[in-house]
């Protein structure tokens, strides 16, 4: 039953939140990659580069090996959603860069993760149990639950805006139900082992999302000197699309371990960002 529910739920929970992206997407969210090309370069490779070099330094660091080290890699791999936009909102940095950096890398994540990913996969196993990680599976299961998802939500974010508007709330509100369901019966499947694996996970995931926050909110302020786009990018780079993460390690490899890295992740994330926005909120916003 635990496995049918996250088999199940998990591609469920990440339509809704992809559709919700979409709901919040214009064409013309693409067009500003064009106009303001500086602050998305800077953006993408914090999140394309930096997160994974982040992650392979504490995972050679912790001396990190099996699950646990393809878990915390695949989270770092995944970009972020709707929820980074939000809090771009909320902390008053650039919404327009971080809904440009939403749409623009949520369509190339779907082909870099499987190839990085089978890369983590194969050179982090355990030897005795060795595991696989589909390409072709993977690439086609990232469009189908992760881009057509968009673009279904752009198109009625075109065609009826109003609707779109009501409705994108209550799908992400949905959506973060579902997930909070599947994370419970990850918990519950892995039984006696939640403790050692919650452990082994915990401090590496705490890691990559302080280091990458603060990182990219520096690498922000140094290279583009506006707050509003440095606030912007640590937001990115520190708010992860854990569901996918989920689905990637739940769903296709089938192994619990993994899913760990990802889960203390997408539950700390909330944390840090929310203290995040409210210590720069006090401070003005220079442009």
């Amino acid at each position: 039953m635990l496995a049918n529910l996250i088999a199940t739920g998990l591609p469920i929970a990440l339509i809704l939140v992809m559709t919700g992206v979409g709901l919040g997407l214009t064409t013309r969210d693409f067009g500003r990659v064009l106009r303001e090309p500086k602050g998305f370069v800077v953006g993408a490779l914090c999140q394309m580069l930096l997160l994974p070099l982040v992650a392979l330094a504490i995972i050679e660091t912790l001396g990190l090996t099996g699950g646990v080290a393809i878990g915390l890699f695949i989270i770092a791999l995944c970009p972020g959603g709707s929820t980074s936009n939000l809090y771009s909102l909320l902390a008053k940095a650039d919404v327009g860069l971080s809904v440009s950096l939403t749409a623009v890398i949520g369509f190339i994540t779907p082909f870099t993760i499987p190839l990085l990913g089978a890369w983590a996969v194969s050179h982090f196993s355990d030897g005795a149990n060795p595991i696989n990680l589909p390409l072709g599976k993977t690439f086609i299961q990232l469009l189908v639950v992760g881009v057509i998802p968009v673009v279904v939500g752009m198109v009625i974010r075109a065609r009826w805006t109003a609707f779109a508007q009501r409705a994108e709330p209550w799908i992400n509100r949905f959506s973060v139900v579902v997930l909070a369901l599947v994370i419970i019966a990850i918990c519950a499947q892995l039984g006696p082992k939640l403790g050692a694996a919650a452990t082994a996970a915990g401090p590496a995931a705490v890691a990559l999302n302080l280091i990458t926050m603060t990182a990219g909110y520096m690498i922000g302020k140094f290279l583009l000197h506006r707050e509003s786009q440095a606030r912007t990018i640590a937001l990115e780079v520190g708010l992860q699309n854990g569901t996918m993460a989920l689905m990637i390690t739940s769903s296709i490899l089938q192994n619990a371990e993994m899913s760990m890295a990802p889960i203390v992740y997408s539950l700390l994330m909330f944390v840090t960002a929310t203290l995040f926005t409210l210590v720069v909120g006090r401070k003005p916003v220079q442009s």
